[in-house]
């Protein structure tokens, strides 16, 4: 019996120091307050990006949760005000599968929103399906949505530099790669509707967000915007809650011991938001709250700037 509560006692020690080291992750440790300075967080009703807004509102931030469900969003804002007792917390409807609701929403905050400091590209969807402008759902979601919304508030962060765009990525971008001829005509990332394919497409849209960084960055170049990705860590949030992915499914008891909570997976969305001295980083791709390097499929130039043109064709910028 003392062998057995022994090696319990080494089990749980050992559990907690990997917990600590690899599942909690390191902490924004930017003090900065945000009084004067206006937030958009995208799919901020849920998950790390709910965490997010509530940590910038309590900062003093004028935050806009921009999301689709009007009554998780209210639900979400409610809560934030009570805990930061900041009332600058606001809905403003968009839905990143609709082409029509980004320009409506971005048409509506720049008429009745005089700043935008931080633009936080958070909402992101695990699932099959076309949206309403005929592209594939992962990449019209995760990144045409996101690359048109972005480029129609460019103006406006500039105005009120310095400002950051910070795209929430993944890990998962280095399983992706970009098919321009399966773009060119189906409008789509991938084929197959396996568990397997709709991995591959979603690590696909992943690795657009962070070429789209990339290539974001150079064009920035002499302005006071700066932009940044990243992968948030594995995280027990509600991504997958369209999917009846078995390996989704699977992972669901061991996302308890193994994944980050929202709060640890928001923290290094708030570190490229936040922290002090990192315009040099512009463009750079962060886990754990540090630069990291990437693939040179991540960095391609001439990769990049080719989904830039397609991107802007796609979503009728050109």
């Amino acid at each position: 019996m003392a062998a057995f509560f022994l090696v319990a006692g080494v089990v749980v020690v050992a559990y907690l120091i990997f917990h600590n080291i690899f599942v909690k992750g390191k902490k924004c440790k930017s003090n900065v307050k945000l009084h004067g300075k206006t937030v958009i967080v995208t799919g901020s009703n849920t998950g790390i990006g709910k965490t997010t807004a509530l940590d910038l509102a309590r900062r003093g931030a004028r935050v806009i949760l921009a999301c689709r469900n009007r009554q998780k969003a209210e639900a979400a804002i409610a809560e934030i005000k009570r805990e930061t007792g900041n009332h600058q917390v606001v809905f403003m409807q968009l839905d990143l599968g609709s082409l029509k609701s980004v320009r409506s929403f971005a048409e509506t905050f720049l008429k009745s929103e005089p700043r935008l400091d931080l633009l936080i590209n958070n909402a992101g969807i695990f699932m099959q399906g076309i949206t309403e402008d005929g592209l594939g759902m992962m990449f019209g979601v995760n990144h045409i949505g996101h690359f048109l919304l972005t480029n129609l508030l460019l103006d406006r962060l500039q105005e009120c530099g310095p400002s950051r765009v910070v795209n929430v990525a993944s890990l998962g971008h280095n399983f992706g790669q970009i098919d321009f001829n399966c773009l060119s005509t189906h409008k789509e990332m991938g084929f197959g509707k396996s568990d397997i394919d709709t991995f591959k497409i979603y690590c696909n849209s992943k690795l657009c967000n962070v070429l789209f960084t990339h290539e974001l960055a150079k064009r920035l170049q002499g302005t006071n915007v700066t932009c940044y990705s990243l992968h948030p860590g594995t995280i027990k949030t509600e991504l997958g809650r369209y999917s009846k992915s078995f390996f989704l499914i699977l992972l669901n008891p061991i996302s308890w011991l193994f994944f980050k909570n929202p709060v640890a997976g928001s923290q290094t969305t708030l570190h490229c938001a936040l922290q002090e001295g990192l315009e040099p980083l512009s463009g750079r791709y962060f886990s754990n709250c540090t630069a990291r390097n990437v693939y040179p499929k991540a960095r391609d130039d001439a990769v990049a700037k080719k989904l830039w043109e397609v991107s802007e064709s796609l979503c009728g910028l050109t």
